[in-house]
């Protein structure tokens, strides 16, 4: 039996002087970026924007999310990606992730 993902949606505002910087970046992300997110057990990672408000959804197909996400985190080469898109955002909704600038954002409803 295949386990099914874990379906996580996150939310940010892009700062309004920073909006074109963000696009062109997120239109050449970087090879190394989306490696070590494939190797972390992201997929299908897609980010919208409306207005100056960033949605993001992926699915994780992983064992351990917190551990993946570390993983993440300690990669130079994601650690270099976020100086150039950090900047750019500004968080918007209740920190339900500490520190974090794009939050958590709860499922309602999932048609499968």
């Amino acid at each position: 039996m295949t386990r099914r993902p874990e379906r996580r949606a996150l939310v940010v505002g892009v700062r309004p002087d920073k909006r074109e910087e963000y696009l062109a970046l997120h239109r050449a992300v970087w090879p190394g970026v989306e490696r070590k997110l494939t190797e972390c057990n992201v997929r299908n990672y897609s980010i919208f924007i409306f207005g100056d408000i960033l949605f993001a959804y992926y699915e994780y197909v992983g064992e351990d999310h917190e551990a993946d996400m570390r993983r993440i985190a300690d990669d130079p080469v994601s650690q270099e990606w976020w100086t150039h898109t950090d900047p750019c955002q500004v968080r918007i909704a209740e920190e339900r992730d500490p520190g974090a600038l794009w939050q958590p954002v709860e499922e309602v409803w999932h048609l499968a």
